[in-house]
């Protein structure tokens, strides 16, 4: 493992923010082949605590485990993804695991590299679906917590437009089987419309 990557004597603050009661911790996946990586990460996050909940940890040191993982846990809010593991392009095939076998656009994924050559940032950003890039060499303990924190935040976004949205769709179908059953013509106007909209 690159020395450079046991964090650099940054000044650290206490890695807290926001708080809003007790809740569930957020799930983070750290994907990396080397047991060292794991050890400093956790020892990095092991206290960040946002809207009252901190990190749950979760390893994956291959492919094949961290497909085990991405299968277990639907709610992972982070992965950590390392890119050469096994082979040179590991980290890139669990991104696309995760974006298109398990269709998840949620997770959100940041790319850790210790070999930038392998993976080129603007070939990788433009072609998989990553949210940050980071190269492990850069990577001090300050700058993880401030990418892991903007994950967490935008993960939290991403969640709550979801539940939204399944709240409204519930409510719509509740109108319109009220409709359906008590106002029949009208009902039968609405879809009229609908078949209308959607064949132009």
């Amino acid at each position: 493992m690159s020395n450079d990557f046991i964090f650099a004597n940054d000044p650290r603050e206490p890695a807290k923010a926001e708080s809003s009661g007790n809740k569930d911790k957020w799930k983070l996946l750290i994907v990396d082949d080397e047991k060292e990586v794991h050890a400093v990460t956790r020892l990095a996050l092991m206290d960040v605590l946002f809207e009252g909940a901190g990190l749950e940890f979760i390893s994956a040191h291959s492919l094949a485990q961290a497909k085990q993982q991405i299968d277990q846990h639907a709610d992972l809010a982070i992965v950590l993804l390392d890119v050469v593991m096994e082979t040179d392009d590991a980290g890139l095939q669990v991104a696309n695991y995760i974006r298109r076998d398990r269709e998840n656009r949620t997770t959100r994924i940041i790319l850790r590299t210790g070999q930038p050559g392998q993976a080129p940032e603007r070939a990788v950003v433009m072609n998989y679906d990553i949210n940050d890039y980071k190269a492990k060499t850069e990577l001090t303990s300050q700058k993880l917590f401030t990418s892991v924190m903007s994950a967490l935040r935008s993960y939290r976004d991403i969640i709550r437009v979801e539940r939204q949205r399944n709240v409204l769709q519930r409510r719509l179908e509740q109108i319109n089987d009220l409709l359906k059953h008590n106002y029949p013509q009208a009902w039968q106007a609405v879809q009229q419309q609908q078949q209308e909209e959607d064949d132009t």
